[in-house]
């Protein structure tokens, strides 16, 4: 069994930052690609960034490119997310996710997910 625990959100104001964190547990996640997605209310999930835990490459969605980054500590089998230079249309709840083989940005095809954590950002 997969577990993935985010933390890290809260209330932020514009302009503000703050760092998600994901911290997994149950297998080994060496050839796991992570994930952070986030649904805003009314809208679809919706691709951030991924970071495999090999090699740490990375990708991110175009509309978070330069604001967000995604790193992670093998050691303590955690991924974070860097958010910097907060707007409101940011306000979402944010998911880790676990996918065991290869990149993908769609949110059903990856295997494993947490249970999300609230980020308001307020105007």
């Amino acid at each position: 069994q997969v577990q993935l625990v985010e933390s890290g959100g809260g209330l932020v104001q514009a302009g503000g930052s703050l760092r998600l964190s994901c911290a997994a547990s149950g297998r080994t996640f060496s050839s796991y690609l992570m994930g952070w997605f986030r649904q805003a209310p009314g809208k679809e999930r919706e691709f951030v960034a991924a970071i495999s835990w090999t090699v740490a490459s990375t990708y991110y969605s175009d509309s978070m490119k330069g604001r967000f980054t995604i790193s992670r500590d093998n050691a303590k089998n955690t991924v974070y997310l860097q958010m910097n230079s907060l707007k409101p249309e940011d306000t979402a709840v944010y998911y880790c996710a676990a996918r065991r083989t290869g990149w993908s940005t769609l949110s059903g095809e990856y295997d494993y997910w947490g249970q999300g954590t609230q980020v308001t950002v307020s105007s």
